[in-house]
C-alpha cells in the first residue's frame, strides 16, 4: 500500500486537475489525495473526489469539511469511528474502514470529466486488488458506484447489471457493492440523505462484512 500511496501522489496525469488542484492556497496539499483508514478491513467506502477545501486542503479523504462530518458521524454512530468529526490528519481519528474516491484530485465544481474518470480507474482498479480482506464497498454516488462496477469490469469480474440508489445492493464474484448517497452538505440539508439512512446503509455493510 505504501509503494501505492506514493506513486498516486505524485500523478499528474490530468492536466485540468493538476492546475485546478494548484490554484489553491500555498499550505494546502494540492495534490492527489491518499486513502483515509484501515486497510484490512473488510469494509471499504468510496466516494467521488476530494473536496477542494477538504482533502485537497488536509491531505486525507473526507477530512476537514461538512461532507467529511456528515460521514464520521454516521460512521461514528455504527462504531466504525472513534468519533464523529474528521478535521485533519493529526485529529486522532481511529476508522474501522478503508475510504478512499473514484477521482483522486478535487475538479472544478465536483465535476470531473470522464476522461479524467478514466484515468483515475487504473488507481482504483490497483485498490481492489490490494485490499484482500475487503468484502463489501459503499458507493458514496453514483459516479462512485458506476466507477467501481467499470473498475471491477476492467479486472475481468462478471458484473451484474445494476442501476444506482440508495441502498441497492450488487453482488461481484463474492464481494458486495452497496448504494448510498452522497454525505454531501446539499444531500443532507435538503432531506434527501439524512444520518439515519447512511446508518442504515453502514449496518447493513457490517452485516455483510461481519455477518450479523
Amino acid at each position: 500500500m505504501e509503494s501505492f500511496v506514493n506513486r498516486l501522489v505524485s500523478c499528474r496525469k490530468c492536466h485540468r486537475l493538476v492546475q485546478y488542484r494548484e490554484s489553491f492556497p500555498q499550505g494546502y496539499w494540492r495534490r492527489p489525495v491518499p486513502p483515509n483508514g484501515d486497510p484490512f478491513s473488510r469494509i471499504a467506502l468510496v466516494g467521488l473526489a476530494p473536496a477542494g477545501h477538504g482533502g485537497n486542503r488536509t491531505g486525507r479523504m473526507f477530512t476537514g469539511d461538512r461532507s467529511a462530518n456528515n460521514l464520521t458521524r454516521a460512521l461514528h454512530d455504527t462504531g466504525l469511528a472513534n468519533k464523529p468529526t474528521s478535521e485533519s490528519r493529526d485529529d486522532g481519528l481511529v476508522l474501522k474502514v478503508y475510504i478512499t474516491s473514484a477521482v483522486k484530485c478535487a475538479p472544478p465544481e465536483n465535476r470531473p470529466t470522464r476522461q479524467e474518470i478514466e484515468n483515475c480507474l487504473e488507481y482504483l482498479k490497483e485498490e481492489i486488488t490490494l485490499l484482500k480482506n475487503v468484502r463489501v464497498y459503499v458507493a458514496l454516488g453514483k459516479l462512485a458506484w458506476d466507477s467501481l462496477l467499470d473498475a471491477f469490469r476492467g479486472l475481468g469480474y462478471v458484473v451484474p447489471s445494476a442501476k444506482f440508489s440508495h441502498g441497492a445492493q450488487v453482488l461481484i464474484n463474492g464481494v458486495w457493492v452497496l448504494g448510498s448517497y452522497h454525505p454531501s452538505p446539499r444531500n443532507v440539508n435538503t432531506g434527501r440523505l439524512t444520518n439515519e439512512m447512511l446508518v442504515k446503509v453502514l449496518e447493513r455493510a457490517k452485516e455483510l462484512a461481519y455477518g450479523s
